[in-house]
């Protein structure tokens, strides 16, 4: 009987962790149509972390939208950790009061932080 709920006990610990780790971004889509969604408390981290930093926004000719490469002239910043590990392989640009989540390999905008 112990043994038994030892392993759901363990079962369960390894379920949670695995699970905290799905919430924070979902990546959807194939080659460069690819879409990430994340939860609403990361947003909420990463509008108070460009706050806080007093990030200057980058001003571009053309608006930065989702789904269009950044201008090679823009600087992409690297994503802090905190923002969660899922997120750290994207880089970011903040544009117009937007951050804008950018595939690094492609310079494309694959979300916007509002």
């Amino acid at each position: 009987m112990k043994k038994l709920m030892l392993t759901c006990a363990v079962a369960a610990l390894i379920s949670t962790g695995a699970m905290a780790q799905s919430t924070v971004v979902t990546t959807t889509g194939t080659g460069h149509t690819a879409t990430v969604q994340i939860e609403p408390e990361y947003r909420t981290k990463i509008r108070t972390y460009v706050t806080e930093h007093k990030i200057r926004p980058v001003e571009t000719r053309e608006r930065i939208v989702v789904g269009q490469p950044v201008p090679r002239e823009v600087e992409l910043e690297a994503v802090p950790a905190d923002w969660g590990p899922s997120l750290t392989r994207y880089r970011y640009v903040y544009s117009g009061e937007r951050v804008m989540l950018v595939d690094p390999s492609t310079r494309t905008v694959v979300q916007e932080i509002d």
